[in-house]
């Protein structure tokens, strides 16, 4: 009888401990910049398939999402598409500074509808305005979205910027301006590299000169609210076999 109480209680800790360790999965919500839905999708895949945790992930535009942040919105963990809403935030003191790390870079590209046949030559004053002729030019709201905000930043710097302001079509964020051109809806639209190379229905005309607009990086960092496993996810997002992911979409 003293065997199997022995036996009975060694076996009661051991699935305490086991409901203890299910208890402690925690969900981690992510706040992502729209341009990483796709590689991002697949980091978090590949991170549950060896984790209790769950983590989920609302994409959209980053000053929405640092706004919503701003205003208490559950998230543990933010990365942006700039550096200046994740400055916005910290000068807020809403993330955990020794969190912050620089993620990601990017490239920016001009678009076309894949069956379009049209060329430009990215340079000083290329005639952009002819080309859109009465068309529009698909790009996230220059005023705040990053990408819009480093398209302004090139064409300004290209000094064609004032022929063509009046021409463009603002959207919400990165991927709704692709999906303007995608539809046909827009000729031409500036979108970053990686978005470029997840839509079938658009190819890239021509890439934007690096040195015409600020470096495209992607800060990340743990929310003041974010949880303990958030830490550990947004760690993974820099390891070996996470980077290869986010290579193959062309970070």
């Amino acid at each position: 009888m003293r065997m199997n109480s022995r036996f009975t209680g060694i076996l009661l800790l051991g699935l305490l401990a086991a409901f203890g360790r299910i208890a402690a999965a925690e969900t981690v919500t992510v706040f992502a910049a729209a341009s990483l839905r796709d590689a991002l999708d697949e980091n978090v895949r590949a991170y549950q398939a060896g984790s209790r945790d769950r983590i989920v992930v609302s994409y959209a535009a980053s000053p929405a999402l640092a706004k919503q942040i701003e205003s208490g919105a559950p998230a543990d963990i933010f990365i942006s598409a700039d550096l200046d809403w994740m400055d916005y935030l910290e000068q807020r003191r809403l993330i955990k500074t020794a969190t912050r790390r620089n993620l990601l870079k990017n490239r920016l590209v001009l678009i076309a509808p894949a069956d379009s046949r049209v060329t430009v030559n990215i340079a000083p004053g290329f005639p952009l305005a002819n080309i859109l002729g009465s068309g529009r030019l698909a790009m996230a709201n220059p005023d705040s979205v990053p990408a819009g905000k480093y398209g302004k930043a090139s064409l300004e710097a290209l000094g064609v910027w004032k022929d063509v302001q009046s021409k463009v079509a603002p959207a919400e964020n990165v991927r709704a301006a692709m999906v303007l051109v995608s539809r046909g809806e827009a000729p031409l639209g500036i979108v970053y590299r990686t978005d470029a190379a997840v839509d079938p229905k658009v190819r890239v005309v021509a890439e934007f000169p690096e040195s015409s607009h600020p470096p495209i990086i992607y800060p990340a960092a743990v929310t003041v609210t974010g949880k303990g496993a958030a830490e550990a996810f947004l760690e993974s997002l820099s390891k070996p076999p996470a980077r290869a992911v986010f290579e193959k979409y062309g970070f």
